[in-house]
């Protein structure tokens, strides 16, 4: 039987099991990586209510190349073939209930910073790299890691051409980040359907770079969590370890402490969604062809028929089949455990 038939047989005995099991552990009874992304995202929508249901869609990430290595990528596939998770997979979970799709980039308490690849095709996950060096971001003390589940919204675009007049910085030419604050530790490559509860406007070497603060729509706080100021009631001090985590993050690297817009304050939900709505736009002139001068982000995709961009699935599937094939992680190095300790400036 093969390791998803295998999956898939052991989630449907016991659906609220699937839920507590790990995806560590599965992998170490043998389960391959796809196989478990495949089997989460076609029973998710088992355990969420029927708004998620209507809008669950199944996304597969498959890894590629050897993980902590210049060549490691995860790239995406929908139930017909290879897609771009920037362009392809839409930003709105489900409208009606103002849920939107997260990409994971980075799971909660990992180190290593990935992202989705604006020059490539097919916008698979990479490693950041920085002077011929792959980037960890630093334990600064009492943080280890990245502190929530971290990623960006597919569909959206921060225009860097563009002055925010509530930050008066440009924007940081990326997808909008997401922290999100649930309880379950997501796997890289996961889409989420995310409630947005607030924005902070993080200012990063002189760039407006909006961190959203969300959570998994099936998380148990979910419900009682209507915006930043539940946040502060239900989980007290995460507003303010976010804010202190990102002003001094790239301290222990040589660089000077972040600033944020707002004196730090996280904007309300209702703010955040008319930022969402207006990189959403940024990101449909630029997918359209309408932004003419971005040729460093790649626009292939293939599900926007009015896009110049637009491939045929065969020529995706061809994309896909020529990245490296699967290997081993290698071992991160070791300063990557390093606690940095940092005044707080």
């Amino acid at each position: 039987m093969s390791s998803t038939r295998c999956a898939a047989a052991l989630v449907a005995r016991s659906i609220p099991v699937w839920l507590s099991v790990t995806r560590q552990s599965l992998l170490c009874a043998g389960f391959n990586t796809s196989a478990i992304s495949a089997v989460r995202s076609r029973f998710a929508s088992s355990a969420t209510s029927h708004h998620l249901k209507r809008a669950a869609r199944m996304y597969i990430a498959e890894e590629r190349g050897s993980a902590y290595s210049p060549d490691y990528r995860v790239y995406f596939k929908d139930e017909s073939g290879p897609i771009s998770p920037l362009h392809d997979i839409p930003l709105w979970a489900d409208r009606d209930q103002r849920l939107v799709n997260m990409v994971v980039e980075v799971p909660r308490w990992t180190n290593a910073k990935m992202e989705i690849s604006l020059s490539e095709p097919l916008n698979p996950i990479k490693q950041d790299v920085k002077k011929g060096a792959l980037r960890f971001v630093s334990n600064v003390f009492p943080h280890h890691g990245y502190i929530w589940n971290y990623g960006a919204l597919p569909q959206t675009w921060e225009n860097p051409r563009h002055v925010d007049p509530g930050t008066q910085a440009r924007g940081d030419n990326d997808p909008i980040d997401v922290i999100e604050i649930g309880q379950r530790v997501a796997a890289r490559g996961d889409v989420v359907a995310v409630k947005v509860l607030g924005a902070l406007a993080l200012i990063d070497e002189g760039e407006t770079d909006w961190k959203l603060v969300a959570v998994d729509a099936r998380d148990p706080a979910a419900a009682a969590l209507r915006g930043v100021a539940d946040v502060e009631r239900l989980f007290p001090g995460l507003l303010r370890a976010t804010v202190e985590w990102f002003r001094l993050y790239k301290v222990p690297d040589g660089k000077p402490v972040n600033q944020f817009a707002f004196d730090g304050e996280a904007k309300d939900k209702e703010f955040a969604y008319k930022v969402i709505d207006e990189v959403h736009e940024f990101w449909r002139a630029l997918a359209s062809g309408e932004v003419t001068d971005a040729a460093d982000i790649c626009k292939t995709n293939v599900s926007l028929q009015w896009s110049p961009s637009r491939v045929e699935r065969a020529e995706a599937g061809a994309l896909l089949a020529g990245a490296a094939p699967r290997g081993l992680p290698r071992a991160p190095p070791p300063h990557v455990d390093k606690w940095h300790f940092v005044s707080n400036i």
